[in-house]
């Protein structure tokens, strides 16, 4: 059985990179458990999120949630030039009250069945007036340069939002776009609590054990059977940052037992649940 892996740790309210690689081959499917917005400034590239699969163009904007599995599919060897924006889930959260909402932009995206938004003239965009001051920015060494970087990121979340407000979009089709791929994935995250067997799930969308588990792994890169081990786990520990027993997590999660919650817990994030609560509170001081 495949496995994914959460890959990096956030400490930080945000952090922003701008990079630029070739020839970096085949990317695992992944996950964070923060927020991720790329800026896909060049390369022949599409990326997966969640089993759709979307081809970028210069200048999309790509919404990956907390807990979305991931990852970029590269079509050659051309330049792959990106801005990536990771974002801590309590940071958003402290700005998603009421009108000043900054997480809109990621719920409207999934409303529309995409993660990919193509703003329709991205170049004279205030957004794109916002990204230029956020790079020209980073790495500098200058006077209170830390909370101007705060300043400069709350201001391109807030044009981000207007923009998508606005009417200024247009979400992209995945290819996979009405398949019966989609209805499942769509299925599963709505019902982890219940049961998702191979045979249930089969069973609700009248179709073979065999076409199910073939046509997923085909059409996503990932196994059923992981992919919803990784969709409870990251809920689990949603559960357990808002403060709910560990106890109760796991079986809100929809985990059968506990032991098989910790032992997939262990296994993705390398220590026990009561542990990892431990070292981020000991981060919190």
């Amino acid at each position: 059985m495949a496995s994914y892996s959460k890959k990096g740790y956030l400490y930080d309210n945000f952090k922003i990179f701008y990079l630029k690689d070739s020839n970096l081959g085949e990317i695992d499917f992944h996950y964070h458990d923060f927020h991720k917005v790329l800026i896909h400034l060049s390369g022949n590239t599409s990326y997966s999120i969640e089993g759709q699969t979307f081809d970028l163009l210069a200048n999309d904007v790509i919404f990956v949630s907390a807990g979305e599995v991931h990852r970029p599919i590269f079509h050659d060897d051309s330049l792959y030039e990106r801005i990536i924006i990771y974002i801590s889930k309590e940071f958003l959260a402290e700005y998603s009250q009421g009108e000043n909402d900054l997480s809109y932009c990621f719920r409207n995206a999934i409303e529309n069945n995409s993660h990919v938004l193509r703003l329709h003239s991205f170049k004279n965009s205030k957004v794109a007036a916002a990204v230029g001051k956020l790079t020209s920015n980073l790495s500098k060494g200058a006077y209170a340069n830390e909370l101007l970087m705060q300043i400069l990121f709350l201001e391109f979340m807030i044009e981000l939002n207007r923009a998508v407000i606005g009417d200024e979009v247009e979400y992209i089709s995945t290819i996979y776009a009405g398949s019966k791929t989609g209805e499942i994935i769509q299925y599963i995250n709505n019902h982890l609590k219940e049961d998702l067997s191979v045979d249930a799930i089969a069973a609700k969308f009248f179709i073979s054990r065999f076409y199910l588990m073939h046509t997923f792994k085909d059409e996503t890169g990932y196994t059923i059977g992981n992919y919803i081990t990784i969709k409870r786990l990251a809920l689990a520990q949603a559960l357990i940052d808002e403060g709910m027993p560990i106890t109760s997590a796991c079986e809100q999660a929809g985990f059968s037992t506990y032991s098989t919650f910790l032992r997939a817990y262990k296994k993705t994030y390398g220590t026990s649940p009561r542990k990892k609560a431990e070292s981020q509170a000991s981060l919190s001081f």
